[in-house]
């Protein structure tokens, strides 16, 4: 591994940094180290990490901000590559803008609301990046990326990169054609609107109150866990099973909104995948109705 971060280094490519805690880098404050964690300066340096990453046969993880992510007690594997700072440029061109894939969601939305553009109101209280929300298709109060995404920019698994269409990232509820087909955003072209500002930030202003009202921010978490098997939804299920509330180890299933998982301090990736099973076990015996998990989980097993 030290050539491997010569060679990186020597093409200045940004920070590297050897075993590095990923509770460190993750909403849930949850996650074993990466074996290596590049946080690249520009979209061209992350072009080099990649090439060198390829020469050496090293696997590789892309990560934004680290919501809806839950990484494993044993880390991650070979190379993670964090989209943040350098990857996180914004141009504005009219009612069509530019944004890197390491933008902060919370804060690009609340930009455009102070310029009078609409689009992002659903978006004011989603703690994670531009390119983690475009993979995901995430969204909120009606509306999601889909609505507003004209083009992606990807860089594929096998290291090539590609301008997608809306049409071509096949989104849907919470999906996108990235997790069929391994890829990261590293930037987007969204189409919003002009609105009235006032009316815009009022939006945003009931979007944010509303979630601080009914969702758990005040613990570390990864937002919602589980999708919603509609026309049902994740939460009411949970609570109406019995099990808000309910810990294993630090985990604990939120007496807020039962969706979501919050770490009260000490829980790890096994406590937090512990409650998941028992959710899923639970309301498969009680309404036979399968749970799928909204939050990505990755890593390896803890030795």
């Amino acid at each position: 591994m030290k050539d491997i971060i010569k060679k990186l280094n020597d093409e200045n490519i940004g920070k590297v940094t050897e075993n590095e805690p990923l509770a460190k880098h993750t909403t849930m404050k949850i996650g074993g180290p990466a074996d290596l964690l590049i946080e690249p300066n520009t979209i061209q340096d992350l072009e080099k990490a990649i090439r060198i990453i390829k020469e050496n046969h090293l696997q590789w993880t892309a990560i934004g901000r680290g919501s809806n992510l839950l990484v494993s007690d044993g880390g991650i594997e070979g190379v993670v590559i964090k989209l943040g700072k350098g990857l996180d440029h914004l141009e504005e061109n009219g009612e069509e803008i530019t944004v890197g894939g390491g933008y902060s969601l919370v804060k690009l939305s609340t930009i455009m609301s102070r310029k009078g553009l609409s689009g992002l109101e659903f978006a004011s209280g989603i703690p994670g990046s531009l390119g983690g929300a475009v993979f995901m298709n995430a969204g909120a109060h009606g509306s999601d990326m889909s609505e507003i995404l004209v083009k992606a920019h990807i860089l594929f698994e096998d290291g090539t990169m590609e301008w997608l269409s809306n049409e071509e990232m096949e989104f849907s509820y919470r999906t996108s054609i990235l997790q069929r087909k391994p890829g990261i955003c590293l930037e987007a072209v969204l189409s919003l609107k002009e609105g009235n500002r006032e009316q815009i930030t009022a939006i945003m202003q009931k979007n944010k109150d509303y979630r601080k009202e009914t969702q758990p921010w005040n613990y570390p978490c990864c937002g919602s866990v589980f999708r919603n098997p509609l026309p049902e939804h994740a939460g009411h299920l949970i609570e109406s099973s019995g099990l808000k509330g309910h810990s294993i180890g630090g985990a604990q299933i939120s007496d807020l909104h039962a969706n979501f998982i919050v770490n009260t301090g000490d829980a790890t990736a096994k406590d937090v995948l512990d409650l998941i099973d028992l959710v899923k076990n639970t309301i498969k015996d009680k309404y036979d109705i399968h749970m799928e998990t909204e939050v990505e989980m990755i890593g390896r097993e803890k030795e």
